[in-house]
């Protein structure tokens, strides 16, 4: 079967101006990976407007156009995502003091850092995400009686690992006591 002739010319363009382009992007990001996303992106509209590229050594200075406004968008969207991280962080900051604040803290979470994985995130998902059985049952894609007896069982466990650290469940918070007696 026949190349269409723009897919040889595809090739071609791509043969002749990669490693130039490459070396544009590279030197114009942060990481080879973005530098290889600006390449991506680069031929990818080359390739959608290849009635567009001019022939000969005009198409790298075309290539080089696109990589520029490629660049552009890759840093808007690094700034928005920036942004959007520190709205994130001062959202979670303001939301810091409706944790638990007691001096119990530090062994709850060394209780919880002594369970296994499993019995860890079974208790959380009950505790602090305030899932059902039912739902964690969707969640670890298995059956809610599972869920059931394994919930019991590291509730026992993470209660003795919380006498265990001279922890007083009777002071801590409600979420806190979910977790151990549910």
């Amino acid at each position: 079967m026949d190349e269409p002739p723009d897919g040889r010319r595809f090739e071609e363009l791509y043969r002749a101006h990669y490693a130039a382009v490459g070396r544009y992007a590279l030197r114009r990001t942060e990481s080879p990976d973005d530098a290889v996303d600006v390449l991506g992106e680069t031929f990818l509209v080359a390739w959608r407007r290849l009635d567009d590229v001019p022939p000969g050594e005009e198409a790298r200075l075309w290539l080089y156009g696109v990589a520029r406004r490629v660049l552009a968008n890759h840093r808007r969207g690094t700034a928005r995502r920036e942004l959007l991280a520190e709205r994130l962080r001062a959202e979670f900051t303001e939301a810091a003091p409706e944790r638990e604040q007691t001096g119990d803290r530090a062994g709850v979470r060394a209780a919880l850092d002594r369970l296994s994985p499993e019995d860890r995130e079974l208790l959380t998902l009950t505790g602090w995400e305030g899932l059902a059985p039912g739902e964690i049952a969707t969640v670890l894609g298995c059956r809610p009686g599972t869920v059931r007896v394994r919930l019991h069982r590291a509730r026992r466990r993470f209660a003795r690992e919380l006498e265990r650290a001279g922890v007083d469940t009777a002071r801590l918070g409600a979420r806190t006591v979910a977790l151990a007696e549910g």
